[in-house]
């Protein structure tokens, strides 16, 4: 995967006016699925880490801070949640955290990230699945509200990583590389992937009764991917989570 967009004079600026020391930031959303269009906003996704004192006064910590600016005419957006809020994220059965951690569009890391990174196989769950096949129910109702591009091929992209998790044990969130894992992926994706490239909210030229053949067949794969999986009912990476969070946070207070 390779991301055509220079960031590093855009997050080298937004990460030094950040109060706090920024853990990480990715690229997240269509990039990172593999079907950006010419005019898709960068959705950029992170960690902050909070001072000690930012969370054991009387005042709300900001656990999330979000920052907007325009490059080119090209909407940024960079999220981050403080570290105790994402590694709570990540113990949700929470895919969608998991896919911003091992992006590999790397923004800014860190030794923090690293580790980060490294917890990911003992957070995986069999009941990830539920994550997948909520969001690509979503995913599908607005498509058929809207009967745009985007949202199919999100329930798709959905659909495809929660039955290669199952299958394999690995979070991987890019389309084009799913429909060379996945041998039942639909033979259409490449086609509407490259319809996308063209507009962000263009229509989907397809067959509504033949795309809903194709999502209620990959829901059954995920059913049957979920129950034959391999990995665990519970994560068991809580306490690394923990230890994690308190070094993080007590190194910060030592400098």
């Amino acid at each position: 995967m390779t991301l055509t967009l220079d960031l590093d004079g855009d997050l080298s600026a937004v990460v030094a006016e950040q109060p706090d020391p920024l853990l990480f930031a990715t690229v997240s959303g269509a990039h990172l699925y593999g079907f950006p269009s010419r005019d898709s906003d960068v959705d950029l996704r992170g960690a902050h880490l909070l001072p000690v004192d930012a969370l054991i006064g009387l005042h709300e910590p900001e656990e999330t801070r979000s920052r907007m600016w325009d490059r080119d005419g090209v909407e940024m957006d960079l999220v981050t949640h403080d570290l105790r809020k994402f590694a709570r994220l990540m113990l949700r059965r929470n895919g969608y955290v998991l896919e911003q951690l091992t992006s590999p569009l790397v923004a800014h890391t860190t030794e923090t990230h690293a580790e980060l990174v490294s917890l990911v196989p003992r957070l995986l769950t069999r009941h990830h699945a539920h994550h997948y096949r909520g969001f690509a129910g979503t995913q599908w109702r607005l498509f058929e509200r809207s009967g745009e591009l985007k949202p199919l091929l999100y329930a798709y992209r959905a659909l495809l990583t929660g039955i290669h998790l199952m299958r394999s044990g690995e979070v991987q969130a890019h389309l084009p590389t799913l429909v060379g894992e996945v041998a039942e992926a639909p033979a259409r994706l490449p086609e509407l992937v490259a319809a996308k490239a063209a507009a962000e909210h263009g229509r989907a030229e397809v067959d509504l009764e033949a795309v809903r053949g194709e999502t209620e067949a990959l829901h059954g794969l995920l059913d049957e991917g979920q129950e034959a999986s391999e990995l665990p009912d519970t994560t068991g990476a809580h306490d690394a989570l923990h230890d994690l969070v308190v070094r993080a946070r007590l190194e910060l207070a030592q400098r």
